[in-house]
């Protein structure tokens, strides 16, 4: 028997316990390990039944995903031995029954549906999420799923990687029974029934009944891949589930499962598939700070104070009061604080009344929140956020304020999204207590915690910032201090050319068009509007002074500022809106084609590879910079900035990754000739004409 999966016997049952913490992944030993624990059971002629079970807070919890990359370089056989050990699962003689608690997912799921029953206590979970990671199940989910419960509801399943709770699972045939009391010893009563009852034990790849598209209210197959068609734009992976699916219809078993296997083979081996693994992984790397010590003390945060009450300082409110952190929310009079308490009143209002809250919640999370127009209210918080206007005198007044009222163990932090951490420290008098928290609007929504260190942030204030992101539900990237930090930094030339686009010839519908086309949640030019045409117009003005007069800059902009068109706030930017929704607009598209004359730039059609390369190519670039300059720790730290805060296609796997995987000799080529064509806007960063040559990836740095 291998150490992860134990042997026990009880009332002539054996039992197999899966011991592989911390969610006893399908690593390697477990196949090995149940199969051997079959094996000494079938040999026994006392034991008259088996039942396979979880040590811990769960059954499997799927597969062990850093072994996908040794399948995809052959140096791992693809999902072979756990074949074999399902096969010889469903083919026992003796019943083999499936506790399940916790979650069954992925290859657990599949585990699960090779033995012949399947019982679990009310709170587990059953899914097949490998569709996240750009795969299908590969072990027969497929096929056994749709058996259980029909070929509508397991494309659907398989497709969307949804968790489907004890409940819903029990009436729709994946699970036997639910078990209200201890589950092993559900489990074995199960077990002892079933042989009791001398049937031949019920092999899920035999059953034919519900091998039809259902009465249920899923989606057909061809219905499904039209919705996820626009829901998981761009993604092969769902249409290749539910395409696996529909093979149990069709085909007999053995050959559905040798197709599946195709198509999963083909599946690890694209680029969407790396890419995805890349972010799962990188969202666990970003939380480790490279020099900071495991054990570093943390400052306790039980209360928290923001300064702002507008859409962001409401927003970073609510991020605390949802994770239970009483906040004092400050305003500078009466009027604009009333104005902020309604806006978060209005949101917990809609989220009861679809149900995402109980009544009790809703008078709970208002509770907690205290508003204040006095600054001494603030002495009691463990953490203070300033959240006004992007002004880098305003932004020093108002810490100064901070820091003459904070108690001495508080952490001032800053929700700047450009500005110079260090210069907002020397307004007090407790710089190694200052930070930036710069969060993604909607704050209480978005997932990307962008956390800046300052010269004299001191290593517990970082680790205390790391570890209050996971309070608050975010993913937190640790950058150093410049202008626009890591996101806004490289996103300045990512907007930049689609501007010098519109004023070579190119229209706003196509650019956006191109970009979205591309997999990024919003074009450029809808991601200005939605932030706002003033706050980069005043972003550019804090810094205006200090870009040379020669170098060409964006003209169309600064003329939207003066007609008043900020964009969504205004119903008119780039676009005209009716109500959130973008629309044409020719007096804009007159203002770009008359700015671009003026100007005398040459006019010309584009056509949309064009357009993606040049303000991709200039977003990779500038993140070569960022590596180089050390703003960004690691590569992956971008790209999990770019994928959780800017929208960028987690299948491309952020904008570093998509350069290592198009390949960086030809992105280097290309932005060589952008820079013959375009200037010294477009020189190569060094760092990517050297791996270019090397042959080398962003990945390794």
């Amino acid at each position: 028997m291998s150490d992860l999966v134990h042997y026990s016997t009880q009332q002539n049952i054996a039992v197999l316990t899966i011991d592989n913490p911390p969610v006893n992944a399908l690593s390697s030993g477990v196949p090995e390990g149940i199969e051997a624990g079959l094996k000494r059971a079938l040999a026994d002629d006392s034991i008259v039944g088996i039942v396979l079970i979880g040590e811990g807070r769960t059954f499997i919890a799927g597969a062990d995903i850093r072994e996908f990359g040794r399948m995809a370089s052959g140096q791992l056989a693809v999902t072979d031995t756990l074949q074999r050990v399902l096969t010889a699962l469903e083919d026992s003689p003796k019943p083999v029954v499936a506790a399940l608690h916790g979650t069954a997912l992925g290859g657990g799921l599949e585990t699960a549906m090779a033995c012949h029953w399947r019982v679990a206590m009310p709170t587990a979970r059953v899914g097949q999420p490998e569709v996240n990671l750009g795969l299908i199940p590969g072990a027969g989910g497929t096929q056994r799923l749709p058996r259980l419960c029909g070929i509508n509801r397991a494309a659907e399943i398989c497709a969307t990687g949804r968790m489907v709770g004890a409940t819903e699972a029990l009436e729709m045939g994946v699970l036997d029974k639910i078990v209200e009391g201890k589950l092993l010893d559900g489990g074995i009563d199960f077990a002892l029934d079933q042989a009791a009852q001398g049937n031949p034990p019920r092999k899920v790849r035999e059953l034919q009944d519900r091998l039809d598209h259902g009465q249920d209210s899923s989606p057909a197959p061809e219905q499904l891949k039209q919705l996820l068609a626009h829901k998981s734009r761009g993604m092969t992976a769902p249409q290749r589930c539910i395409e696996a699916v529909e093979l149990a219809g069709t085909l007999p078993f053995d050959e559905a499962l040798k197709s599946e296997g195709e198509i999963f083979r083909e599946c690890l081996q694209s680029d969407q598939s790396q890419a995805l693994i890349h972010i799962f992984f990188g969202e666990r790397i970003v939380a480790k700070v490279p020099g900071l010590p495991k054990d570093l003390p943390h400052r306790t945060i039980e209360r928290a104070a923001v300064i702002g009450a507008g859409t962001m300082g409401t927003g970073i409110a609510m991020t605390y009061l949802n994770a239970g952190i009483p906040v004092v929310l400050k305003e500078i009079d009466s009027e604009p604080l009333q104005r902020g308490v309604e806006r978060i009143r209005s949101t917990y209002e809609k989220a009861r009344a679809k149900g995402r809250i109980s009544a009790e919640q809703f008078d709970t999370l208002l509770a907690l929140l205290t508003p204040t127009t006095e600054y001494g209210d603030l002495a009691n918080a463990d953490i203070l956020v300033e959240a006004v206007f992007e002004g880098m005198d305003l932004k020093k007044r108002v810490f100064a304020e901070m820091d003459a009222v904070a108690k001495p163990s508080a952490i001032l932090a800053s929700n700047t999204s450009t500005l110079d951490i260090d210069e907002i420290a020397s307004a007090t008098s407790r710089p190694e207590s200052v930070i930036g928290h710069h969060f993604f609007s909607p704050a209480n929504i978005m997932k990307l915690l962008e956390i800046v260190r300052g010269q004299q942030t001191s290593d517990e204030v970082i680790a205390t910032s790391m570890g209050l992101a996971r309070r608050l539900k975010k993913v937190a990237v640790l950058v150093g201090n410049c202008f626009g930090f890591l996101g806004n930094r490289m996103f300045e030339p990512y907007l930049r050319e689609a501007q010098f686009l519109l004023e070579e010839g190119a229209t706003v519908e196509q650019v956006d068009r191109a970009l979205h086309n591309f997999g990024m949640a919003m074009g450029p030019l809808a991601v200005s509007d939605l932030a706002g045409i003033d706050v980069s117009w005043r972003i550019r003005e804090e810094i205006k002074d200090s870009i040379p007069a020669d170098i060409r800059h964006p003209l169309v902009l600064p003329k939207l500022y003066e007609l008043g068109r900020y964009g969504q706030k205004t119903s008119a930017g780039w676009y005209r809106y009716d109500g959130r929704t973008p629309v044409a607009d020719p007096e804009v598209e007159n203002l770009i084609v008359q700015t671009g004359l003026d100007a005398g730039i040459e006019q010309r059609t584009f056509d949309d590879q064009e357009i993606v390369e040049r303000i991709i190519y200039a977003l990779i670039n500038e993140g070569a910079r960022v590596l180089t300059d050390h703003i960004a720790q690691r590569s992956v730290d971008i790209d999990i900035a770019y994928v959780y805060g800017y929208g960028f296609p987690a299948w491309r796997g952020g904008p570093m990754k998509h350069g290592d995987l198009t390949g960086l000799s030809k992105i280097c080529q290309r932005v060589e000739e952008f820079h013959q064509q375009h200037g010294s806007l477009w020189e190569p960063a060094p760092l990517l004409q050297e791996l270019s040559k090397s042959g080398g990836t962003f990945s390794e740095n």
